[in-house]
């Protein structure tokens, strides 16, 4: 793509780094921002709402610097191209984080790491288990879909326990939700957390019964969006018919995005904000789990 918007010298002061020092004292960081994204309809209409607010980037950018501390810049500059990439208009960012007060030990001009990523369809997957070490599990599968090619992982939720829904009686659950970017068809990944599940000695005798682990492949796309899959097949359906109902889902959810919309219905008034089906539901069973550092 052709069209561009570019962003050049974000500067604000964090403390990235592996020493004890650029920790405790900070240094300056530079940052340039390139967005590929289609121009033509704000060229033709003047509308900002059909564009990319570049104000709005360039205070994600500093907010990014200026926020809790990573040993490299090549962390901080994937973290700059996620946020850039949560706006669906960008086909692809290109990140450069220039450190030129790194400890290099030798004169030098700059130090700089230069990614580029390209945006694909977000994929929302929730996570439970309650059987054996649910958080050493539930940390397992994150660790998992960290690792398969073509996922990446852009939140998860804190921790939740509940009480279990249907099904025989059994132990609480502890349930979490993960948010990314994929891009692996739908029903591909739907087979992927299938093995996941798997390799965690998942079964599948008992419906809604104890588990190892549960994957649940929740929406594939940004509902009202291109990218957006539904689905009815007796393999896939999207989005999963049962979500709307399940607050160990919605609050882990509204938790990790807050401004997360799921599809409950057909056409745009089908799409409800999760912080409003949340109202509508009981959540009493639903209490705060113990920290983890999957994220």
């Amino acid at each position: 793509m052709s069209d561009r918007i570019v962003l050049e010298g974000v500067r604000a002061r964090g403390h990235h780094g592996v020493l004890a020092d650029e920790k405790r004292d900070g240094q300056t960081f530079v940052v340039d921002v390139v967005l590929e994204l289609d121009l033509s309809r704000p060229g033709r209409s003047d509308d900002l709402g059909a564009t990319v607010n570049y104000a709005e980037v360039a205070a994600a950018v500093v907010a990014r610097i200026t926020g809790p501390s990573v040993d490299l810049i090549e962390r901080l500059a994937e973290l700059i191209a996620d946020d850039v990439l949560l706006h669906e208009l960008v086909a692809a960012v290109e990140v450069v984080v220039h450190k030129p007060e790194a400890p290099v030990g030798q004169p030098f001009g700059d130090v700089r790491v230069h990614v580029r990523r390209t945006n694909s369809p977000r994929a929302v997957v929730a996570l439970g288990a309650n059987l054996g070490d649910r958080g050493a599990t539930l940390a397992q599968a994150v660790a998992a879909l960290r690792e398969l090619p073509g996922f990446t992982i852009t939140a998860v939720s804190p921790l939740v326990e509940t009480d279990p829904v249907g099904g025989p009686e059994q132990p609480p659950f502890l349930n979490a939700v993960l948010l990314g970017r994929t891009s692996i068809p739908a029903a591909h990944l739907l087979q992927e957390l299938h093995r996941i599940e798997a390799a965690h000695g998942r079964t599948r005798e008992v419906r809604w019964g104890a588990r190892t682990l549960d994957l649940d492949l929740i929406q594939y796309g940004t509902p009202g969006a291109a990218t957006e899959v539904r689905a009815t097949g007796p393999k896939l359906t999207l989005p999963h018919p049962r979500a709307a109902e399940r607050a160990f889902v919605l609050v882990p959810w509204h938790a990790a995005d807050p401004e997360a919309r799921l599809r409950v219905g057909a056409g745009d008034d089908g799409i409800r904000p999760v912080v409003d089906l949340l109202a509508g539901l009981d959540t009493s069973g639903v209490r705060p789990g113990p920290a983890w550092a999957a994220p």
